[in-house]
């Protein structure tokens, strides 16, 4: 794994092994998250299938540039960020956003070609507010305990567990990922939940993958195959596995479906 910088943002790469496809891989993060999920699995996974693999901490994030202003970011900046990311590359890449990520993906196809996209529970272009009423409503300890985290504060372990998984975990896994969580801007959380949503009719027609989680709590499978309807595509359902797809137990199951998807697309 090298650890890279594109101007002032993180980048985490790992160069492919074996036989080497064209097309590279750039995968974004969700909020209160940065580069460093998808180095626990996905990177060296799909390396070690043969792409060039990616991530991109989004500005405020990780060790990119702004943590001190977090909440000047909107997502046309994360928008921004991939795409100097996308254009220092050889060749358009395959884009893999999670949850905000997700939402940054659908933003930045509105304007930008990329090689194919896979949304995992994603942020749907309909926005949060659905996501919001749900959780205030089915799980308010969990809505109150992401609003103090937004803002910086300290919460309770299980609350990380019941957001982001739905099978078992290590404690000191947990714990590592608790201490490199961080808050989220509000700035884009609000731009997520009204004012700057993802126009469908402007987003290139690349292919397109819909990935979600049967118990997810942040972003429910009702809400991905919303999602998905949008964009003319099957969504895709994840059993017994929760909103942190790439860091699950059972992460190899969506690794695997995303490699065979592009095989499928003829994207290797």
């Amino acid at each position: 794994m090298n650890k890279a910088r594109f101007d002032d943002l993180e980048v985490l790469a790992h160069a492919p092994q074996g036989r080497a496809h064209a097309t590279p891989l750039l995968f974004i993060h969700g909020a209160y998250t940065a580069a460093w999920c998808w180095q626990e699995h996905f990177l060296p996974f799909f390396a070690a299938a043969g792409h060039a693999a990616y991530a991109v901490s989004l500005s405020g994030h990780g060790d990119s540039h702004g943590r001190s202003h977090l909440d000047s970011f909107a997502i046309a900046d994360y928008v921004a960020d991939v795409a100097r990311v996308a254009a220092s590359l050889p060749v358009p890449p395959i884009l893999v956003g999670h949850s905000m990520g997700g939402f940054v993906v659908q933003k930045y196809l509105e304007d930008h070609r990329a090689a194919g996209a896979v949304l995992m529970c994603s942020v749907p272009p309909q926005g949060l507010m659905a996501s919001a009423f749900g959780l205030m409503f089915s799980r308010p300890g969990l809505m109150k305990d992401l609003n103090r985290l937004m803002g910086g504060g300290q919460v309770a372990l299980e609350t990380l567990r019941e957001a982001l998984f739905s099978q078992p975990i290590a404690v000191d896994d947990l714990n590592r990922y608790y201490r490199l969580a961080q808050p989220e801007s509000y700035r884009a959380i609000w731009d997520m939940t009204l004012f700057n949503l993802p126009h469908p009719s402007r987003i290139a027609k690349s292919p397109l993958l819909v990935l979600g989680a049967e118990c997810d709590h942040l972003i429910p499978a009702s809400l991905v195959e919303m999602t998905a309807r949008t964009y003319n595509v099957e969504a895709e359902i994840f059993p017994a596995m929760g909103h942190g797809l790439m860091l699950e137990r059972d992460w190899k199951k969506p690794a695997q479906r995303i490699l065979d998807w592009l095989e499928e697309e003829g994207l290797q």
